[in-house]
């Protein structure tokens, strides 16, 4: 009874997420679904790395839908990134040099680097970094026995939407606007657009190694 319950209530919760795209989304909405996309870039990150975090829902891409096709969007980039630059996206947790046992150092690490990602502008490129830095700093805190952190980049990466990332989805039309990213004809486009944000993620770790040594 309580595993039909949950997942009735899932599937309400993938419904009202996915009916939203017929309209503008509100800041609410597009809050809510960057966390949504977040957990299932994360859950696919963890898969990848063989460890649990706990029983995973069915998939966006699985459930279908414009959200689902967002996500497998956003994952397939984020596998062309990292294979871009893989040094980058492992061990985000030492490169940053915090222990992943504070809710505050993986919550303070993750926005500082989100504003540095973002300190010159956004663009798609950009957002994909942040979500495969936010799936491979979750698999460093699993890996080392703290997999409620998890909810904290969720949580943070919800929150740094909010602030900072709404507005600029909004005059796009919110989350299906990163499917233009896959569509153009020139074969040159996407390739250009994952290795400049390969080149800015690099940047921006060093960078924020340097920064939080200095803070701490």
């Amino acid at each position: 009874m309580r595993e039909m319950e949950m997942l009735r209530r899932s599937s309400i919760f993938a419904s009202e997420v996915m009916d939203v795209f017929d309209r503008s989304p509100t800041d609410k909405e597009l809050v809510s679904q960057s966390k949504a996309l977040c957990r299932d870039y994360i859950h696919s990150r963890l898969n990848r790395a063989g460890i649990g975090w706990s029983k995973p829902e069915q998939s966006l891409a699985a459930l279908g839908g414009t959200l689902g096709e967002v996500s497998s969007i956003l994952l397939w980039l984020g596998d062309e990134l990292e294979c871009l630059r893989p040094t980058v996206y492992r061990n985000v947790a030492r490169q940053l040099n915090i222990t992943v046992a504070s809710e505050s150092l993986v919550s303070d690490a993750f926005l500082a680097v989100a504003d540095e990602i973002f300190s010159t502008g956004v663009t798609w490129g950009k957002v994909v970094s942040l979500y495969a830095v936010a799936g491979a700093l979750a698999v460093d805190c699993v890996r080392h026995g703290h997999p409620v952190m998890v909810h904290t980049i969720v949580d943070c990466f919800g929150e740094f939407v909010r602030k900072t990332l709404s507005p600029w989805l909004k005059r796009r039309g919110g989350w299906t606007d990163i499917t233009k990213c896959v569509v153009s004809s020139d074969p040159r486009f996407r390739s250009h657009w994952l290795v400049s944000a390969a080149c800015n993620c690099g940047h921006f770790l060093k960078t924020m190694v340097f920064y939080l040594l200095r803070e701490r």
